[in-house]
């Protein structure tokens, strides 16, 4: 009987190093990270949809996916919460958490009251995710949070930062076309920009028309993506149509002293973001290229949030394995939003 039994049925292909993540996103790599950091300490099994055959991988157990076992004290399901229930009938004793990184469609509105009733609880990747998840729910099952985790070793280094460089880390859905236009008329304003767009690939959608000063890299592994940020002026993501529930290339630009340029009233940016002047408005040309020139003359000394650390982030998975009472990291801090809601309201 594992310990933990992490069950993905989402993911395209299967995953089991860290080559094996390119093309992939920052999901499949937060899995890895969390599965093999607890591999020490516990017994971790990674089940996987596309996965046809097993193996023993840094002290991790990878198989394919097979519902009708029961198998794990606690069973983490990745997005998929009907998969988490199906889990529940032939795991009656496990304890069972839905691991959430996305955000449910309209059509998913029952799912709250379906995991209350199966005594699933929901584990989001932020307290912003949790609190927008809780709001959009009907009937809210028990639900907490835990980021998403950064390396402990990913610092700044002394790589020479070009001033005119700009970077795009992200799928071209997460408002890709908003960035460009952006982009565009920031050019107007400091002519030798120049945008580097990183694909990782694992969505197709279109691109949009690419004005001159772009750079088209494509899907990098993550150590060319980390370099990126090395060099540039800042994580350019001034959009304001795709919420991150957390953001995992904010949160890695930042722990290499890049700073991110984002829009501030949209998902977790403002939380993930180590310093507000990382936040603006991204309908605001002006403060825009207010912030690209101030950054451009003196670049600000950037770092990542500690509570986001891998270290820190593993503890807190290894103490809801471990823990007796299924109690959850971040509980008390998401009803509270809603306590002091309904009182302000009363």
């Amino acid at each position: 009987m594992a310990d933990l039994r992490i069950v993905d049925p989402c993911a395209p292909r299967p995953y089991d190093t860290v080559q094996s993540l390119r093309g992939l996103g920052g999901t499949e790599a937060t899995v890895l990270r969390i599965a093999n950091a607890l591999s020490g300490q516990l017994d971790v099994v990674i089940e996987q949809a596309t996965r046809s055959s097993s193996l023993r991988l840094d002290g991790v157990r990878f198989r394919p996916m097979d519902l009708a076992v029961p198998l794990g004290r606690v069973i983490v399901v990745i997005n998929a919460w009907k998969v988490a229930l199906r889990l529940r009938r032939t795991n009656p004793d496990a304890r069972i958490c839905l691991w959430l990184h996305v955000h449910p469609g309209r059509h998913n509105r029952q799912m709250g009251q379906r995991l209350r009733e199966a005594d699933i609880a929901v584990i989001c990747v932020s307290r912003s995710h949790a609190g927008t998840l809780s709001r959009f729910l009907p009937v809210r099952p028990r639900t907490g949070f835990i980021h998403n985790p950064v390396s402990d070793d990913l610092r700044p280094d002394d790589t020479p930062r070009d001033r005119d460089r700009l970077v795009f880390a992200s799928s071209p859905h997460k408002g890709l076309p908003q960035v460009v236009r952006i982009f565009y008329e920031a050019r107007r304003v400091l002519p030798g920009l120049k945008l580097v767009l990183a694909n990782p690939g694992y969505l197709r959608w279109p691109m949009p028309l690419l004005p001159t000063g772009t750079l088209v890299r494509g899907s990098l592994t993550h150590d060319e993506v980390i370099a990126e940020f090395r060099r540039a002026l800042c994580l350019f993501y001034p959009q304001s149509g795709f919420a991150e529930t957390f953001g995992l290339v904010i949160a890695e630009a930042n722990a290499v002293g890049c700073p991110a340029l984002l829009h501030g009233d949209i998902g977790a940016n403002r939380e993930i973001a180590s310093t507000p002047d990382q936040c603006v408005d991204a309908g605001d040309l002006d403060a825009i290229l207010a912030r690209l020139t101030e950054w451009r003359a003196a670049p600000p000394r950037i770092g990542v949030r500690p509570e986001f650390r891998l270290s820190a982030v593993a503890s807190l998975w290894l103490d809801l394995v471990r823990s007796g009472d299924g109690a959850l990291p971040g509980a008390d801090a998401v009803e509270g939003q809603f306590t002091a809601r309904e009182g302000a309201g009363s």
